[in-house]
């Protein structure tokens, strides 16, 4: 049957920016109304999901993201980013088992889903992959997910290390089973250019570009990380990737914070992309990624939560809210308004993803993504723009209703699908096990 959104404030982040009043029309997972005449146009019996009182967005595309750290929430606070990963972080990873795998991606994918990310760029850690992306295609999300790949590096545990050749071969192995999926592709990960060989990446760039996939790494995050790779290769990293290849529309480097004017411009010029992590930027002191210069530069920006034990949760809306307020911060009050913003988290992710096509905007022939928004909550009223209300006042539990390809997963708060006390158990009882393997 067709699926009806009813009475809602169509937020549509569409080229013209439309915000409508009215219904928005499903039929078979696509987007076929919008608008005073959708209710017309459904075929009898429909299904009607009320949205009064709701603003309707696109579902949240998050650009980068760790679900296999989902597990380590609360476990790695406090620190600078090299310190993090080599004192709890890559110990923790190397302590995965599948079980552990499972349950972290799970625990991850259900927080996603609950507050209305229904697309997401994902990084795994260099062995279980195969788990990650069962998960996820269990769940039904949109993603690009791959193992990270890890070949040299101080202070990388033994089970994190891999050969150069059998990295390449296992992204490869994962690359050519999920090439039909309909929902779910790898994406190449070098992790970050401290443990990673100029062969790897090179092969791995040459690898993306034979199976089409997406280039996904760390880049520009942190200035003690930038010191480390000019004493080690003699530039900066932005630099040093593009050389290898890492470069172009389907390269998409998280966080680039510490970027010059002279990289955003040569970014911008090659078509790469980049990933705002506004909130594990500020945990992790990295700084406050200059959003508004690189988009002024002409650079394609998304938005992530990157991992729970940075952030330390996965919700799309702390990061909008974040992502607006810091670019004022930097460029003034009137930087990166809430429509723009809002934009960051819905058609510019798309775009980042190379997916806008098909979702990241409400129009007719695109895939229903949509989330149903509470404006009604005491900290949201008694009214005004519809848009500034969602980015600046509300919260992921005003997340009413979620549909993705067309499917309600979301209804009135509650999962329709998932049993959300087994999975959040199963996290608990596989962390403490996970944290004693790792001795941290």
């Amino acid at each position: 049957m067709d699926l009806l959104v009813r009475g809602g404030t169509v937020v549509t982040c569409d080229d013209r920016d439309r915000v409508v009043s009215g219904d928005v029309l499903v039929r078979d997972g696509a987007i076929v109304a919008i608008g005073d005449g959708a209710s017309d146009a459904a075929l009898r019996p429909c299904r009607v999901l009320d949205a009064s009182g709701c603003a309707v967005v696109p579902g949240f595309v998050q650009a980068h993201v760790h679900l296999v750290q989902a597990l380590f929430r609360g476990m790695a606070d406090d620190l600078p980013l090299l310190s993090w990963l080599k004192q709890f972080i890559w110990p923790l990873e190397a302590a995965h088992d599948d079980a552990s795998l499972r349950a972290s991606a799970e625990l991850g994918l259900l927080e996603l889903l609950r507050y209305g990310t229904t697309t997401i760029l994902d990084m795994g850690t260099t062995h279980g992959h195969e788990v990650v992306l069962d998960a996820i295609h269990r769940f039904g999300l949109r993603a690009r997910s791959g193992k990270a790949m890890m070949d040299v590096g101080e202070g990388v545990p033994a089970r994190l290390r891999e050969s150069t050749a059998e990295s390449l071969r296992e992204v490869e192995a994962h690359a050519r089973a999920w090439a039909t999926h309909p929902r779910v592709r790898v994406a190449v990960s070098p992790r970050f250019i401290l443990s990673c060989s100029e062969r790897l990446v090179r092969d791995g760039a040459a690898l993306a570009a034979e199976h089409g996939l997406l280039m996904h790494t760390h880049a520009a995050e942190h200035g003690e990380e930038r010191a480390a790779v000019r004493a080690l290769l003699g530039d900066d990293d932005v630099a040093v990737l593009a050389r290898w290849g890492v470069t172009g529309p389907r390269a998409v480097l998280a966080h680039a914070v510490q970027l010059t004017d002279a990289e955003m411009r040569a970014l911008s010029e090659a078509g790469t992309r980049a990933v705002h992590c506004p909130s594990a930027n500020l945990k992790l002191g990295s700084g406050i990624a200059q959003v508004d210069a690189m988009r002024r530069a002409g650079m394609v920006v998304g938005l992530g939560a990157d991992g729970a034990p940075c952030n330390n949760n996965l919700d799309a809306m702390t990061e909008l809210r974040h992502a607006a307020l810091l670019a004022k911060t930097r460029s003034g009050t009137a930087t990166l308004p809430a429509r723009e913003a809002l934009r960051l988290a819905t058609i510019e992710g798309a775009k980042v993803l190379g997916m806008d096509d098909e979702i990241g905007s409400i129009e007719i022939g695109k895939r229903a993504d949509l989330v149903v928004i509470d404006l009604g909550g005491a900290h949201a009223e008694p009214g005004g723009d519809a848009v500034s209300r969602v980015v600046y006042a509300c919260r992921s539990s005003d997340v009413r209703h979620v549909v993705l390809d067309g499917v309600v997963r979301v209804r009135d708060r509650a999962t329709s699908d998932l049993d959300d006390e087994a999975i959040v158990a199963h996290a608990r009882e596989q962390a403490t096990a996970t944290r004693a393997r790792a001795g941290v």
